[in-house]
């Protein structure tokens, strides 16, 4: 470390330790509210209703809280080796906390105007990192990246004003409490109300990077630093997530056929775009980006089956949570020492970095849907939902372009890892701290996928139940 180096992080040197302190409180405090409170008490309202804990809420706070825990400490580890990220540690930090602030609260929100506000907070948090990446122009994707979440959020917004006239029309007044909307809402659905419903899953659906609004996702990822590729990804992300449970849960009895065949074509639109591009990809950043809007692609198809793949869907995106934090975390370690994102600049990545190769390799096996990781169970699940449901052309296409994803994956990935080294010199050290977090994430897909304790199962059951799953 160079003494500018040196200087920054005594300066800011309480900072990394700090976040990390934040975020091991935060997650150990929702560990222990999971373990106390029986699924049988919940739902608890705060705030005169306008926030629940719920089994939805319960679930992803433990998520989005654990996979925190994990980038804080790479955040923390990395400000020791790069000199940027020691200057910008303070600003960071805070931006990040306010994030997560907004996540926390946003993922308890029982009011959907609030749930909107928070979705929007969370992209103002968000752009400021992306616009410190050390991509091409990174001041340019944040303001892509903002423009685009200000349009798919202006469409959820004016699909809600779109529900409020159906309303209006039948003489009704709409409640905005998630809990009660469902019994305020007309009992006979108009233009109005599918159109709003329409505009709030096109919205909310590009927010998860599905097909046609999906091309902020890749260019955010690939230009933003790799911790802020990993909280857009695994932890923003399920905002999103949370607010169309909230949706299908709210309309389970209205328009059901509708919702479906508009998640179906989202999902299979988001394969065949992320399949083609995935072909191209020569970048790695990039290519798990793009796998990225292939995962949005099977969760909506999951989504639009219903009841038959509801438990997969849920088991699917949690893995999903881990397995993206994993290969962005260590991707932006290969990063720090090969100095580029270029798949055709890296070789012999496993005699370079052993641990860091290895936990890639493994993030992608998991991405792929391998045993014994959760996402090949939520993949199986999901499946034959799409069977049960006879819906066989879903189930081809499904098929067929996660073979090809796989394909061009493997072709890219594979050689980078294994293929011929040319590094001079011992292998590159890494230290047990940064290590610690992406081997909970492996142990968390492990889990996910060969034996799910009971609570958390438990748990898993009760949320599917709100978006049509079994009882």
């Amino acid at each position: 470390m160079s003494h500018t180096e040196t200087a920054e992080h005594h300066a800011h040197g309480w900072v990394g330790p700090a976040l990390v302190g934040v975020a091991l409180i935060n997650f150990a405090a929702w560990a222990a509210v999971f373990a106390r409170t029986p699924l049988s008490q919940m739902p608890l309202y705060f705030a005169q209703g306008y926030f629940v804990l719920d089994a939805t809420s319960m679930l992803f706070l433990l998520v989005i809280n654990s996979v925190f825990l994990g980038i804080s400490v790479y955040m923390s580890s990395r400000a020791y080796t790069s000199q940027t990220l020691a200057h910008d540690m303070l600003s960071r930090t805070g931006l990040t906390l306010a994030f997560m602030l907004a996540m926390n609260l946003g993922v308890m929100a029982n009011h959907l105007l609030v749930l909107w506000a928070f979705i929007e907070l969370t992209t103002l948090c968000a752009a400021p990192l992306v616009a410190q990446g050390d991509a091409k122009e990174p001041r340019r994707v944040a303001w892509q990246y903002l423009m685009y979440s200000s349009v798919s959020l202006a469409l959820t917004f004016l699909g809600i004003m779109c529900l409020t006239r159906s309303a209006q029309l039948q003489g009704l007044e709409m409640s905005f409490a998630l809990d009660q909307m469902a019994s305020t809402l007309p009992t006979r659905g108009d233009s109005w109300q599918r159109l709003g419903l329409a505009l709030m899953l096109f919205g909310l659906g590009s927010k998860l990077g599905l097909a046609p609004l999906y091309n902020w996702m890749p260019n955010t990822y690939e230009a933003a630093p790799t911790s802020t590729s990993a909280l857009l990804a695994a932890i923003q992300f399920n905002i999103s997530v949370v607010a169309v449970f909230r949706i299908l849960h709210i309309f389970r009895g209205h328009d059901a056929s509708f919702v479906s065949h508009e998640l179906l074509i989202m999902g299979c639109l988001s394969l065949i775009v992320a399949a083609v591009q995935v072909m191209a990809a020569r970048n790695y950043k990039r290519l798990v980006a793009y796998a990225c809007v292939s995962s949005s692609g099977v969760i909506a198809i999951g989504l639009s089956v219903g009841k038959a793949a509801a438990y997969g869907v849920l088991l699917y995106i949690v893995s999903n949570a881990f397995v993206k934090s994993l290969l962005f975390l260590t991707a932006g370690r290969m990063r720090a020492v090969y100095g580029t994102n270029e798949v055709k600049a890296l070789s012999g990545v496993m005699r370079v970095l052993p641990f860091s190769g290895l936990l890639f390799a493994v993030g992608i096996f998991a991405l792929l849907g391998f045993p014994p990781f959760g996402s090949f169970l939520a993949e199986m699940l999901i499946l034959s939902g799409i069977v049960q449901s006879g819906n066989m052309i879903a189930f081809s296409l499904m098929c067929a372009m996660l073979t090809i994803i796989f394909v061009a994956t493997g072709r890219s990935i594979f050689p980078m890892l294994w293929g011929p080294s040319n590094w001079q010199g011992p292998p590159v050290q890494e230290t047990w701290v940064t290590a610690l977090p992406k081997l909970g994430f492996v142990l968390a897909l492990v889990l996910l996928g060969v034996y799910t304790p009971d609570p958390i199962s438990a748990l898993l059951r009760q949320v599917a139940q709100t978006i049509g799953g079994p009882g």
